[in-house]
C-alpha cells in the first residue's frame, strides 16, 4: 500500500511528511494531543557541532516514510527493558519511577494482525507552526525551525537571529523528564503501523504470512524482498550466450512427457555426477573406454572428465497426484552440484530436471520464536528431498564482504554466504576472488531461517549454466520429513553429521576456549548442539 494510504489510515492523512534521508535517529517518544509523538534528531550539515543538531517532535502521521528509524528506536528501548512481556493484553501495564530514577522503557505484548491494525486509528495532532513568536515551555522544535513545502518537512537554522528558537544541547537529549514521560507513553500506534507496513511488503511475495504470538515486534523494515540476485560492483554472471542446453535427442514429449532421458548425451549435464554403476555395467565400447579414463583421472586426484558417460538425474518424479518432485538420495547426501536444464534445452518446461528454477511452491510463515528472534516454518507437510526456496541477496565481491563484516560485527556473518562451491576448478577462482551473497537487507524469506546443529533442511548448489562457476543458486531442500508448523532450520557451518559423543567432547572444549566467548551461544536446543555459533 502506498505511504499516502497508510498515512490516511493511521493519521488522518498528513499533508506534510518527514523524509527518511533527512533523519539521523529517533531519540524519545511521548503522548500528546491525543496520540503518540516521536522526537527526531535531524541530520546535520557537514562541520556542524553535534550539540547543535536540530531536534523536533512529530506525530506518527508525519513519520510514515521514516518508520524504520522509529522501529530501531523501539527495538532499543525494548532491549533495555527488564519487564516481562505482557501477553494477551495489548496495552501493557506501566509504572512510573521516582523522579530522577532510571527510565522504565515501555514494552507491550500481543499478536498483531491486519484486522488489529484496522481497528485503531491514531488521532495525532499536527505541528501547526514553524516557529512561534514566543518560545514555549514545551517546544516542538529545538535548535532550529521547521519548513513545510511541497508535502515535505525539513529542518533548518533560522536566517534571522530574531527568530525565537529553543536552544538545547542536543547530545543531552532526551532529558530525564522526557524519559519519565516516555515510560508512561504508549507505543502501540507505532507498533501497529510498522507491522502493517511490513505486511504490505509481504504482498509482493507469493504465499508468505507473518505470525507473532510472543511480543509486539516486527521484522526489520530495512529488509526488502527481491525475486533474484542483485549484482553489485565488481561482480558478473557468465552471459547466456555461452550457455549450453541439451539438443538432440532431447525433446519435450520424451520420457513419458517428462523430458530428458539420455543423460550420456545431454550437454547441459556434462559436469553432473557420473552414474558409475551404469557406466561400469555398460556394454557400449565407447562408454567402457571413457569410464576407464575417468577412473584413472580420479585415481590421480585430477578432476575427472565425465563427458560421454551416463549422469545422475537430480530429481525423482512421482506420477501420484499432489506428490512433489524430490531430490534423489545420492544428491541429498553427497552435496554434489545439481545441474538443471535451461532455456536453451529442447526438453521443454515440463522436464523433470526443472525444479528450483520454477521457484518456491510451498507456503511459508515468518514467525517470532521465544528465544531466537525470527524464524520460518511451513504451512504444510514437507517430504524428504522436497524443494523449499532459495537464498537471495546482493552479490558482492569477497573484499566488499570483508568490509561489510568489519562494519557490521560478527552478527553480520549470519547473512553472508560465499559462492565458493567451485573454488579450485578454475585457477582464477579462489577463496579470495569468489563472490559472496549478502542477504541482510534484501533477499528472500529464507533470510529468516535459523541455525540448528541438527537441521531439518540443507543447502545445495543448483546451476543452470555449467560454464558459470561464480554465480549459482543456493537452494534449500527438506533433509527429512517435516510436519507442518515445524521450524525450518539449517546448519550455518554446513557441517557433516557427527556422533553425539564426539559433539559433546567438542562442546566441552569450546566452552573453555576463550576465543569462543565473543561468539553467540547457540540456542538450537538439539541433542548435538555445539554450544556456540560458528564453531
Amino acid at each position: 500500500m502506498p505511504t499516502n494510504a497508510l498515512a490516511t489510515r493511521f493519521g488522518g492523512g498528513a499533508k506534510y511528511r518527514v523524509y527518511a534521508r533527512d533523519v539521523s535517529k529517533v531519540l524519545c517518544h511521548r503522548h500528546k494531543d491525543g496520540g503518540e509523538q516521536y522526537l527526531l534528531q535531524w541530520k546535520s550539515t557537514p562541520g556542524a557541532l553535534p550539540s547543535q543538531a536540530i531536534c523536533s517532535w512529530h506525530p506518527l502521521a508525519e513519520l510514515v516514510d521514516t518508520l524504520h528509524h522509529v522501529q530501531k528506536y523501539l527495538e532499543t528501548i525494548a532491549s533495555r527493558s527488564e519487564q516481562p512481556v505482557a501477553r494477551g493484553n495489548f496495552l501493557a501495564n506501566r509504572k512510573r519511577k521516582e523522579p530522577g530514577g532510571d527510565p522504565l522503557p515501555p514494552q507491550s505484548g500481543g499478536l498483531f494482525t491486519p484486522s488489529d491494525s484496522l481497528k485503531s486509528s491514531s488521532r495525532e495532532g499536527s505541528v501547526t507552526s514553524i516557529s512561534s513568536d514566543v518560545v514555549e515551555d514545551d517546544p516542538q522544535v529545538y535548535n532550529g525551525v521547521l519548513q513545510r513545502k511541497a508535502g515535505r518537512i525539513t529542518a533548518k537554522k533560522p536566517r534571522s537571529r530574531l527568530t525565537p528558537v529553543s536552544h538545547v544541547e542536543a547530545t543531552k537529549l532526551p532529558t530525564k523528564a522526557m524519559l519519565r514521560a516516555a515510560a508512561n507513553a504508549d507505543i502501540d500506534g507505532a507498533a501497529r503501523l510498522i507491522r502493517n507496513v511490513f505486511i504490505d511488503k509481504l504482498k509482493s511475495v507469493n504465499n508468505v504470512m507473518l505470525e507473532n504470538h510472543v511480543d509486539n515486534t516486527t521484522p526489520s523494515l530495512d529488509f526488502d524482498f527481491i525475486p533474484e540476485y542483485v549484482m553489485r560492483d565488481g561482480t558478473w554472471r557468465v552471459s547466456e550466450e555461452f550457455n549450453a542446453g541439451c539438443g538432440h535427442p532431447c525433446r519435450p514429449n520424451m520420457g513419458q512427457n517428462i523430458g530428458c532421458e539420455y543423460t550420456r548425451q545431454c550437454d547441459c549435464l556434462e559436469y553432473a555426477q557420473v552414474e558409475e554403476g551404469r557406466a561400469a555395467s555398460s556394454t557400449n565400447p565407447q562408454v567402457q573406454q571413457r569410464y576407464r579414463e575417468y577412473l584413472q583421472q580420479k585415481k590421480k586426484g585430477e578432476v575427472p572428465d565425465g563427458a560421454g558417460l551416463p549422469k545422475r538425474f537430480p530429481y525423482h518424479y512421482s506420477r501420484a497426484p499432489g506428490v512433489p518432485q524430490t531430490l534423489v538420495a545420492f544428491y541429498r547426501e553427497s552435496r554434489s552440484p545439481i545441474y538443471e536444464c535451461n532455456d536453451k534445452c529442447n526438453c521443454g518446461p515440463l522436464c523433470k530436471s526443472r525444479v528450483v528454477q520454477k521457484g518456491r511452491r510451498v507456503p511459508l510463515i515468518i514467525f517470532k520464536t521465544p528465544n531466537r528472534g525470527w524464524g520460518i516454518k511451513c504451512g504444510e507437510d514437507l517430504i524428504k528431498g522436497e524443494f523449499i526456496d532459495t537464498y537471495l541477496g546482493e552479490v558482492i565481491t569477497n573484499a566488499e564482504a570483508d568490509e561489510r563484516e568489519l562494519r557490521g560485527g560478527r552478527a553480520k556473518a549470519s547473512y553472508l554466504y560465499s559462492l565458493d562451491k567451485f573454488v579450485g576448478d578454475d585457477p582464477e577462482l579462489t577463496e579470495d576472488t569468489c563472490f559472496v551473497v549478502d542477504g541482510q537487507y534484501m533477499g528472500s524469506v529464507t533470510r529468516f531461517m535459523n541455525h540448528s546443529c541438527e537441521p531439518n533442511c540443507r543447502q545445495y548448489t543448483v546451476s543452470y549454466n555449467k560454464h558459470d562457476l561464480r554465480v549459482y543458486d543456493l537452494a534449500f531442500f527438506a533433509y527429512e520429513d517435516i510436519p507442518a508448523g515445524t521450524e525450518l532450520t539449517f546448519d550455518y557451518m554446513d557441517k557433516d553429521e557427527e556422533e553425539e559423543e564426539e559433539v559433546l567432547r567438542k562442546r566441552a572444549e569450546a566452552a573453555v576456549d576463550p576465543g569462543n566467548q565473543d561468539w553467540g551461544h547457540c540456542n538450537c536446543g538439539a541433542k548435538k548442539c555445539r554450544g556456540y555459533l560458528w564453531v
